[in-house]
């Protein structure tokens, strides 16, 4: 859904993170959101705007895993330069009173050395304006651990609550500080939760897919959403979810909610009409049949209850059965799954009988199908008897993957 600019509004430096490898299919949502993007990098993509346009940023976005928003940038080679400087910066804008606050700083090749230092500085130059904010509760620095799935370079402190509903508001509002070559930049999370925690999948199964490497798949693999989607090891359902979502025209973000909504000075009716223009947008039902299946019981069940909480279980057909007893449609379609890897649950040979049945549904049972995967291991994509392409390389779970388009 494009998101109308709005001209007289004031402008953010805005900045999509995603996965390594995914800052091509990043680019191109924001630029059907009416943005324009710059040069991806390392890990996301820069771009900007104005408020609604980082609203529906974060609305919108299915692969991106976070977006954020640079509130300074200056040079400091000592820390009373530093604090002085970020002394200067409108944090009230980010922070409601009693607002936690959560600092990420890394530092390199820099006077600055020491992050914990640094981190100081700037919680005291926070401190600094608890007139204007009202008082924050606390200020923790040092923020969560990297993911392995989003690159360091990008500045992020990703949560990593998988199976958990995205919160209804912030707990902590998080910025990250960056203090290369002396210069020190200083962003602001809009998000909040990673943008992968759409609210809907608290059930979950081995090795889940996270929904923004799902949606990448799909949208990578190029499934029309007017032809058949199946899932034949479904797991949790992640991909037959995201697929109902994208061919319904469902806001990925229409559930939860963002850190950015609840700063002060935010316009509620700009967030409003976004939302119900999200809603508007949104088709009754999927322009194509959508399946899913696996052996686990459990994990059918998990998917089904994913799906209802997604609003979609509708539009998804499941069923509990084995790969070799999966009927495809007649009709041409794709087949997207994300299938054991070796690297964590599964052995060698089973594996390898695993790929190949694969394989055969692809080859004999579904002729007429695409197949797309997400692979680790070349030996066992060999196992697919089938001419496979990499459409991407990233990662998942910390894991080297690549998305395979087959037949």
């Amino acid at each position: 859904m494009r998101v109308a600019r709005r001209d007289s509004a004031p402008a953010f430096e805005l900045f999509a993170v995603c996965a390594p490898g995914l800052e091509g299919l990043v680019a191109a949502e924001l630029r059907a959101l009416g943005a324009m993007p710059g040069a991806a990098e390392s890990g996301g993509v820069a771009f900007s705007g104005d408020e609604q346009m980082m609203f529906g940023a974060n609305l919108h976005a299915r692969i991106a895993s976070r977006i954020m928003a640079r509130v300074g940038h200056f040079r400091a080679r000592a820390l009373s330069e530093l604090e002085r400087r970020a002394k200067k910066i409108a944090w009230e804008r980010y922070l409601a009173p009693g607002t936690a606050v959560q600092l990420r700083v890394t530092c390199r090749k820099s006077k600055l050395y020491h992050s914990g230092a640094v981190a100081e500085r700037i919680a005291a130059a926070i401190a600094a304006r608890a007139d204007r904010i009202g008082g924050v509760t606390h200020i923790r620095a040092g923020g969560i651990a990297a993911s392995d799935d989003e690159a360091d370079d990008a500045g992020v402190a990703p949560d990593s609550h998988d199976g958990e509903r995205a919160p209804a508001a912030p707990q902590a509002q998080l910025f990250v500080v960056r203090v290369l070559h002396d210069e020190c930049s200083i962003s602001v999370d809009t998000s909040g939760a990673l943008l992968h925690r759409r609210g809907y999948r608290e059930a979950t199964a081995k090795a889940p897919v996270r929904e923004t490497l799902a949606a990448a798949l799909l949208v990578a693999g190029g499934w029309d959403t007017s032809a058949p989607l199946l899932d034949p090891m479904c797991g949790a359902g992640t991909i037959a979810i995201e697929g109902a979502l994208l061919a319904r025209r469902i806001a990925p973000g229409i559930r939860r909610t963002f850190a950015c909504v609840h700063w002060p000075g935010a316009d509620a009716r700009v967030w409003q009409a976004l939302l119900d223009r999200a809603h508007g947008a949104e088709l009754p039902r999927s322009g194509a049949p959508i399946f899913a299946s696996d052996r686990d019981a459990g994990a059918v069940e998990a998917a089904r209850a994913n799906a209802e909480r997604a609003g979609v279980a509708g539009d998804i057909e499941f069923s509990r059965r084995a790969l070799s007893a999966v009927t495809p449609p007649a009709a041409p379609g794709w087949l997207v799954t994300n299938p054991p890897y070796g690297k964590r649950i599964g052995d060698a040979p089973a594996l390898r009988d695993l790929y190949a049945t694969l394989g055969r549904v692809a080859r004999r049972d579904w002729p007429e199908c695409t197949l797309v995967v997400l692979s680790a291991d070349r030996a066992l994509e060999r196992q697919l008897g089938l001419e496979c392409a990499p459409l991407l390389r990233t990662r998942n779970g910390g894991i080297a993957v690549r998305v395979m388009r087959c037949g």
